[in-house]
C-alpha cells in the first residue's frame, strides 16, 4: 500500500511538472471532439412497434397469426422487402439513404405481447418516421395478400351455413306442418318425429358452428398487421450523441495527456543522466 501511494505522488509530481504535455492532447481530443459533432450528418432514429395480425378461424392446434415472427422478422430483413419500401416512398435503391435504412433496420420481437419493435433511421425525423410507416404499410399489404384466400373461404363457408340452415328450416317447418294436420298412418308419424328431431340437431349444430365463426372472425379474434401507435422520433438526433462523443474525447484525451507527461518526464531524466557531472576543486595531482 506504501508503494503505491508513493507511486501516485510521483505520477502527481510528474503531471504538475509537465502538464502543458499533458493539457495539449486533451485540448486535441476535444478540438476533433467539437470538428466532429460540428461537420458529422445528423441521424434520426424513429421507433415503431408493428402487431401480427391473427386469423380466428385457423384450425386448433395451429398458430393463428398470419405469419410466425421469425418468418415475419426474416422477411424484413430480406433486399426484395427492403426494396418494395423504399420504392413506395420515391428513394433509390443504391442511395445513401438506402443504405442507411438497411444497415439501421433493428427487430425486437415480444412474442408474449405479440408485437415486433422496429426502429431505423434517416437524415430527418420527418423520413425516419416516414421509413417506419413504409415499413408497416408494406407488412400489412402482404399478410392482407395471404389472408385473402382463407378469409374467402370462411366467408364462403358462412354463406353455405346460411343457406343449409334456411333449408333446414323449412323442412323443419313442412315436417311440423304435417304433424299438425295428422295426416298418415302411425308409422308414418313416428317416421315424420324422427325426422323432425334429426333436422332440429341439424338446426342446432348449423347455429353453432355460423355463431363460432362469426366469433372467430370478429376484431377478437380475427384482425390485420397494424402499428398499435405512431411512431416516435425524439427530438434530438441519435447520432452524433454529444454526451458520448465528449466523453470519448475525454477520456482518450486525458489518458493520451498522462502518457505524453510520463514519456517526456522519463526523457528528461535520461537526459540528466547523460550530462556529465562537474568535478570537484583540487581534486587534480
Amino acid at each position: 500500500m506504501k508503494e503505491d501511494e508513493i507511486y501516485l505522488i510521483d505520477l502527481w509530481r510528474i503531471l504538475r511538472r509537465e502538464w502543458r504535455w499533458c493539457v495539449l492532447p486533451l485540448l486535441a481530443a476535444l478540438a476533433l471532439a467539437f470538428a466532429f459533432l460540428h461537420v458529422a450528418t445528423r441521424q434520426w432514429q424513429a421507433t415503431a412497434w408493428v402487431q401480427v395480425g391473427e386469423f380466428g378461424p385457423t384450425p386448433s392446434g395451429r398458430d393463428p397469426k398470419l405469419e410466425p415472427f421469425q418468418r415475419v422478422i426474416e422477411r424484413i430483413k430480406t433486399r426484395l422487402f427492403q426494396d418494395q419500401v423504399l420504392r413506395s416512398l420515391g428513394l433509390p435503391l443504391n442511395g445513401r439513404q438506402a443504405a442507411l435504412y438497411r444497415s439501421s433496420l433493428k427487430l425486437d420481437p415480444d412474442p408474449y405481447a405479440n408485437l415486433i419493435q422496429l426502429s431505423v433511421r434517416a437524415d430527418s425525423a420527418q423520413q425516419a418516421r416516414a421509413l417506419a410507416a413504409a415499413t408497416t404499410a408494406q407488412l400489412q399489404a402482404l399478410h392482407r395478400r395471404i389472408q385473402a384466400v382463407p378469409m374467402q373461404q370462411a366467408c364462403e363457408r358462412l354463406q353455405d351455413i346460411g343457406s343449409e340452415l334456411a333449408a333446414t328450416q323449412a323442412e323443419r317447418a313442412r315436417l311440423l306442418q304435417q304433424q299438425g294436420e295428422g295426416k298418415g298412418s302411425v308409422e308414418q308419424q313416428l317416421l315424420g318425429n324422427m325426422l323432425l328431431s334429426e333436422k332440429n340437431a341439424t338446426i342446432r349444430g348449423l347455429k353453432s358452428e355460423r355463431d363460432d365463426l362469426l366469433a372467430r372472425l370478429g376484431a377478437r379474434y380475427t384482425y390485420d398487421t397494424s402499428a398499435p401507435w405512431a411512431a416516435y422520433v425524439p427530438e434530438r438526433p441519435a447520432f452524433p450523441n454529444p454526451v458520448l462523443v465528449l466523453a470519448v474525447a475525454l477520456m482518450l484525451g486525458g489518458g493520451l495527456g498522462v502518457f505524453a507527461a510520463i514519456v517526456r518526464s522519463a526523457l528528461r531524466r535520461r537526459q540528466a543522466t547523460r550530462m556529465p557531472q562537474p568535478q570537484p576543486a583540487g581534486s587534480g595531482a
